[in-house]
């Protein structure tokens, strides 16, 4: 019997016990909403807005751009990140990946550039699984942004944290990957955007992201064993939230949720999908691969 293709465990009881230490940890980080981020962004995205001034909304998800990391250089890991530990629990896992996540805006009380702003986070679990790939860590992060007038948004943050590929997937990056599910065809609105390596570059500039699966494309097939460099998902979640702002651009987006399927490569492009509810509440959202593979699933709830 042979035992080649099975996936490698590398958490045993110990680690996992010592990794649920974080759960309840907390942080709080203070920040300043200004406009040139958001006048970066509307450009990256490729838009036509007004340019920002006092008192101009943030755009939903794009408080993405504020409470950036700033880790020291030395403190930073092989992979671009900061080194395991701090807030995030020292996961022993070389892969991290933005899973997904669930955000609610206050209408009421929305970010405006000239806001003093302030989150709270809290690791919420720490959960483990054995995946097809090997081990996989799930930790949920719930994060709270208030402002002057108080809480403006909750958001829970999902992160998943994988195995380093066997040595068979090093040389195509695909045996790797999730098993494919093809999107749903026939939407309302569709957008096709192409992911090239100055988009990437300008999104991780914003963010203030080293991940280097994102611009080190030696590293992210040597290493990773992906086949080109990955778009980031908070971006691709930005570009199905923008496709509701462009094709309803009154409506206030009072909640978004999202979910990671697959990994969205620079190689090809790729293609955004919307398709609102008959009483034009909600909207579905989804974004495929150049195949017609499913790469992240959403919902957006108006108002």
């Amino acid at each position: 019997m042979t035992t080649m293709n099975l996936p490698m465990r590398t958490l045993d009881a110990a680690t996992l016990a010592n990794l649920q230490r974080w759960v309840g940890k907390t942080e709080t980080l203070s920040d300043d909403i200004t406009a040139a981020p958001l006048r970066a962004l509307s450009a990256t995205l490729d838009r036509d807005d007004a340019l920002p001034m006092p008192g101009t909304a943030v755009p939903p998800l794009w408080h993405w751009l504020y409470f950036l990391p700033q880790h020291r250089q030395s403190e930073l890991g092989p992979d671009g990140h900061a080194k395991r530990g701090g807030f995030l629990p020292p996961v022993p896992l070389p892969r991290r990946m933005w899973a997904g996540g669930r955000l609610e805006w206050l209408q009421e009380n929305p970010l405006v550039v000239g806001d003093v702003v302030q989150r709270i986070s809290r690791i919420e679990s720490v959960r483990h699984k054995a995946g097809r790939t090997g081990d996989l860590l799930f930790v949920l992060v719930q994060h709270e942004v208030h402002n002057a007038n108080g809480l403006a948004l909750t958001e829970e943050h999902d992160i998943v944290y994988r195995a380093a590929p066997q040595a068979p997937t090093l040389s195509t990056g695909v045996s790797s990957l999730p098993l494919p599910v093809p999107a749903e065809t026939g939407a309302a609105w569709q957008r096709e955007i192409v992911p090239d390596a100055v988009l990437l570059f300008r999104y991780s500039a914003l963010t203030f992201n080293g991940h280097r699966i994102h611009y080190d494309r030696r590293y992210v097939t040597e290493v990773e064993g992906y086949p080109g460099l990955i778009v980031h998902g908070p971006l691709i979640a930005t570009l199905l939230v923008d496709l509701v702002r462009r094709h309803a651009p009154g409506a206030f987006i009072k909640s978004f949720s999202f979910k990671a399927v697959r990994p969205t490569f620079d190689l090809q492009p790729f293609r955004l999908n919307g398709q609102p509810s008959a009483d034009g509440k909600t909207v579905r959202l989804w974004a495929e691969d150049h195949e017609g593979w499913l790469t992240m699933q959403g919902s957006a709830e108006l108002a």
